[in-house]
């Protein structure tokens, strides 16, 4: 056997094609294999064609040779399908591995909100810093835009506009009343008080425009004190107006010793003791937790340039208080509104505080539902609305008596009318 394989390794042998037919060392002849494709014929037979060859007898380059133009594939065309389980996950998406699958078979994820991936096939997504926001693309990470309620936008500088001409109201009513002072109807609004009161309002109008412009640390400090002691003023006057409506009709009963409490100082006492006590709350507020300017970053494309109340306990209890004053004096004006007076304006405050209440009732739920610069727009409409509703129903009656109705303005019809309501 052995002289018969060392023969064979010598045995050189020409064949009609050309080729040659020769054995290795091992007697094993050269691999040349035709390489076969499957193919369904018309008939919808299962047929092998030849599309190509496996020759190591071949000159170099031509030892594998397949003709991929004769291939037909499984998918039913000759376009080489891919051999991957998963199509690569581009930037802004990440890779999140199939259950029971191969490693290489994964889900192509986008980013969640406020992260990003800059490369493919990334596995993780990362958040950008907090003064930055992604693309719409979810692949870079963007210098986010700052925004707050100013002069410039066009909310701001509606609001700004409406307060600065409001204010003009309440002085022409003012000047109106130094004109008139000395009419039965302005003396009997009781002309000193109604004066402090309409400067009230033109401070209450102004006030508003501490909330509109960049939110600075000052500004912050003294924006909500400015308001709460603005509007304390003013509803403390209107209490003070209440109560001496009452006690001028109490002193006029026979043997009332209440004639006293009926001067000028007592009003004055009234709106001094109110006013210090919110005094003594917005001190004690900026003492102990003052407001301060913040960056609103909560999962926003914008930051909110804002300002933190510090203590919403101590903002509330500035608010409950202003609202504590307004239901007394709505409480008293509501049971004196029936008082026989020639004019009696238990009726007209009992209207502004109604209406003073349910501005501010409303104003909650909708702070609580607004973000940003609508948060500080909503207090500035409130603001606005209650302090319209006070120049409205406390007085527009008397303006219009004064200027269109003068024959009401006259000591007579006052006598008149107090006689025909006893």
């Amino acid at each position: 056997m052995v002289p018969l394989l060392n023969y064979l390794k010598k045995v050189r042998v020409k064949l009609n094609n050309g080729r040659e037919l020769y054995f290795d060392e091992n007697g094993d002849p050269p691999a040349v294999y035709d390489i076969m494709n499957w193919q369904l014929s018309p008939e919808g037979n299962i047929q092998q064609v030849k599309v190509g060859s496996f020759d190591v007898t071949a000159s170099t380059g031509q030892i594998f040779n397949v003709d991929s133009s004769a291939l037909v594939w499984s998918t039913g065309d000759r376009k080489v399908p891919r051999s991957v389980c998963s199509e690569s996950c581009p930037p802004g998406f990440r890779k999140a591995a199939i259950t029971g699958q191969p490693v290489c078979c994964f889900n192509c994820i986008p980013c969640p909100v406020g992260e990003i991936s800059d490369s493919t096939d990334a596995v993780d997504c990362f958040k950008c810093p907090w003064d930055k926001w992604p693309d719409p693309k979810k692949i870079t990470c963007q210098q986010k835009t700052t925004d707050y309620l100013s002069y410039e936008d066009p909310l701001g500088t509606t609001l700004a506009a409406i307060s600065a001409l409001s204010s003009f109201i309440p002085s022409f009513i003012m000047r109106l009343f130094v004109l008139y002072k000395n009419t039965p109807r302005v003396k009997a609004s009781n002309y000193s008080l109604s004066c402090l009161l309409l400067f009230s309002l033109i401070l209450c109008f102004l006030c508003s425009l501490i909330f509109i412009g960049y939110p600075q640390p000052e500004k912050c400090l003294i924006r909500q004190v400015a308001f709460g002691l603005v509007f304390t003023l003013c509803v403390s006057c209107i209490l003070a107006k209440t109560i001496m409506v009452v006690l001028a009709f109490m002193a006029t009963k026979p043997g009332s010793k209440l004639k006293k409490w009926t001067k000028p100082e007592v009003s004055y006492v009234i709106i001094i003791t109110c006013f210090l006590l919110q005094l003594v709350i917005c001190v004690s507020w900026l003492s102990l937790a003052p407001p301060f300017q913040q960056y609103n970053i909560q999962s926003q494309p914008v930051i909110y340039i804002e300002c933190n109340e510090g203590s919403t306990i101590a903002f509330w209890i500035m608010l409950g208080y202003l609202f504590l004053l307004a239901s007394i004096s709505f409480i008293v004006a509501f049971l004196a509104r029936r008082l026989p007076d020639s004019f009696n304006e238990a009726q007209f405050i009992t209207f502004s505080m109604l209406a003073f209440l349910s501005v501010w009732i409303s104003y909650i739920p909708a702070s609580l539902s607004a973000q940003g610069k609508y948060t500080v727009a909503m207090e500035i409409f409130a603001i606005l609305a209650s302090s319209w509703a006070l120049v409205i129903c406390m007085f527009l009656p008397k303006c219009f008596i004064v200027l269109f109705r003068s024959e009401l303005n006259t000591r007579e019809y006052m006598m008149r009318a107090k006689f025909n309501t006893k």
